[in-house]
């Protein structure tokens, strides 16, 4: 249980680095860097438009034929790409604090 505590305020902190470098690339103007780092959710976000039935995406979105909606793809690509980042951070996180 410990570990689970531990490794969800990682992530925490992760997805709060996350948001924050997020900011701070728009605000610098470095939308390349941000297009890169949408390309890193890409796969995630088809595959998921793709295995998960479209009754689910209506629902969720409210949006007719969701998987096909570039809205809904470009979105789910975001939260892809802040997702893995949060976990590649909370991973390195745990390793850096948390050594046994």
């Amino acid at each position: 249980m410990r570990v689970v505590l531990q490794f969800s305020a990682c992530l925490a902190l992760g997805l709060v680095l996350g948001v924050l470098l997020l900011i701070g690339l728009m605000l610098a103007g470095r939308f390349e860097l941000i297009e890169l780092w949408l390309l890193t959710g890409k796969p995630l976000a088809q595959l998921t438009l793709a295995l998960l039935p479209d009754a689910l995406w209506a629902e969720l979105t409210g949006v007719a034929d969701a998987a096909q909606n570039s809205s809904v793809r470009s979105f789910l690509q975001l939260c892809a790409a802040l997702g893995q980042s949060a976990l590649l951070l909370a991973l390195g996180f745990l390793r850096l604090w948390y050594r046994a």
